[in-house]
């Protein structure tokens, strides 16, 4: 009797150690600076957390840090529904399960995106009561997938300045230093996300708009290859170098974004070019052993003008190697591609004001139609009211664009339908002349500048080095992720450019090396509030 009964105390001892033990194994912790996608999916399913109570968190630390605090001042509409969509998430997710990866998962969208639900004011007190007949096709794209529209957040005015000011949101500051610029024109987003107000973000890019904010506020950016997301609903500046595309505080919650976004829009004929070359899912692409016999080519052009971006980059070079990359270094672009902004933007820019004309015409009445009249309107408000900013320079551009030749003028045709291509074949000649598989270079090559109390009044900001707008020309994808900060504390970022529809590769690379770099870091001035830390 006795043996039984020791037996069955060994026994029971066994499978209490055991159970201890899967709790061990079990045994999480949920960390809202470092959670993305996958650790919050992961809280949710062990019933740690809830949607609703995931975007709580969110809004307190919007508000905290972005009227308060630091003022990082990035929203300009927080959406009034979000917590009751998230609750209905919720019931969903128990009832029928989730949707997809970004199911309840919160979004910063810029505030050209157009949401049904929201005004879509593109940085101007114009529009501050335009509110679009429906979603964008991406947005309807990551609602459909189960996203959380959080907030439309501040933008350049128009997509025009680069320094993250409009007349309808004022100046938004750079949380890792608020005397300098978050970058632009999707400042805010990038800023947004770096102060983790949310995990995901939108920016659109038409000479370096989703690019330069990742690099000024230190977070991964996704320029895809114009034709992969639609430009329908979004806000043009250039159509024919606009593009929306997805921001992060990761590559794998970048690229399950970008997959949400991509296909066929019969309202944007250029992305009939993507048939058939784009995913719904990018992530089986990303692997930690991606750069392993990878052929990069280092880019050199404008390196050596701030010796602590170039520190960086260096080591961040170092680290490519160290997984396996194959480095051709001290390559140059060609002229053909270095002139581009001057020889190919510049004359394409003539179309802003159809483009504009375009998209004034979708909205409902009551709002200007011609950039005459957006341009006469704005000079009229010349001091500050209430939330709106007196911004003379950008309604000044927009008075002068009826003295632009129009498209049919042979500049125009000439640079849209033989300059495009020049630079496309230019970079396309370097890759294949030293047999690349893509190009690696720091997004930017200085820091974010001080902020300029003048910005309002600026019609024509100096010009500062950057090699973004060849992506643009080309129309070839650019992806951007964190590599390491200054001695001054600012976010460095490289990008990893290649041709057309090289998204599964670039995600590829720049995955691999975030994995094994590890150098996003979390500003100072917006640090972890209660709560926003637990296990379970």
């Amino acid at each position: 009797m006795k043996a039984k009964k020791l037996r069955t105390f060994v026994l029971a001892t066994a499978i209490a150690a055991a159970m201890g033990a899967a709790r061990l194994v079990e045994a999480a912790t949920f960390d809202l600076e470092k959670a993305g996608i996958q650790e919050i999916q992961a809280a949710v399913d062990a019933g740690a957390l809830t949607y609703e109570q995931l975007v709580k968190m969110y809004l307190a630390r919007i508000e905290a840090y972005d009227k308060k605090g630091p003022s990082l001042n990035t929203v300009i509409t927080l959406n009034k529904k979000a917590l009751q969509t998230a609750k209905e998430l919720d019931a969903e997710f128990k009832k029928t399960g989730r949707r997809s990866p970004l199911h309840g998962i919160p979004i910063l969208a810029k505030d050209n995106f157009d949401t049904a639900d929201m005004p879509t004011t593109g940085g101007t007190f114009l529009l501050d009561k335009s509110i679009p007949y429906q979603d964008a096709p991406s947005i309807k794209q990551l609602r459909d997938a189960g996203a959380i529209i959080l907030a439309k957040v501040n933008m350049d005015e128009f997509a025009h300045g680069g320094v993250g000011y409009s007349s309808r949101g004022g100046q938004t500051l750079n949380p890792h230093d608020p005397r300098r610029v978050p970058s632009g024109s999707s400042g805010a987003t990038g800023a947004g996300l770096a102060a983790w107000f949310a995990p995901l973000g939108l920016g659109s890019d038409t000479g370096g708009s989703i690019r330069g904010p990742s690099f000024a506020n230190g977070v991964v950016g996704i320029k895809p290859t114009n034709g992969l997301i639609s430009r329908t609903g979004i806000m043009p500046c250039v159509l024919s170098f606009d593009t929306g595309g997805p921001m992060a505080r990761t590559v794998y919650d970048a690229a399950v974004a970008l997959g949400a976004m991509t296909g066929v829009d019969p309202k944007d004929p250029l992305t009939s070019t993507s048939a058939g070359l784009f995913f719904k899912d990018y992530t089986p692409f990303l692997k930690a052993d991606s750069l392993k016999g990878a052929r990069l080519g280092v880019i050199r052009d404008f390196t050596g003008t701030d010796p602590e971006v170039d520190r960086v980059f260096n080591e961040a070079l170092k680290e490519l190697e160290a997984q396996g990359a194959i480095l051709v270094d001290e390559l140059h672009f060609p002229a053909a591609a270095l002139s581009s902004r001057e020889s190919v933007m510049n004359p394409i820019r003539a179309e802003v004001k159809d483009n504009y004309v375009d998209y004034l015409g979708t909205l409902r009445p009551g709002f200007p139609k011609t950039v005459t009249e957006l341009g006469e309107q704005g000079m009229k408000l010349t001091k500050a009211k209430g939330n709106f900013h007196p911004h003379p320079s950008v309604f000044t551009r927009f008075t002068d664009l009826g003295k632009r030749p129009p498209i049919t003028d042979l500049s125009y045709t000439s640079a849209k339908y033989y300059g495009m291509k020049s630079v496309q074949g230019a970079v396309l000649g370097l890759l294949e002349e030293h047999q690349l598989d893509a190009l690696v270079y720091p997004t930017r090559p200085t820091q974010p500048e001080m902020i300029d109390p003048e910005t309002p009044n600026i019609v024509e900001r100096p010009r500062r080095p950057s090699l973004s707008s060849i992506a643009n020309v080309t129309q070839f994808p650019d992806v951007i992720v964190p590599a390491g900060v200054t001695n001054e504390k600012m976010p460095v970022t490289i990008s990893f450019f290649g041709p057309a529809y090289s998204e599964p590769r670039l995600l590829g690379y720049a995955y691999a090396y975030e994995q094994a770099a590890q150098k996003r870091v979390s500003p100072s001035t917006t640090p972890a509030l209660a709560g926003e830390k637990f296990d379970y």
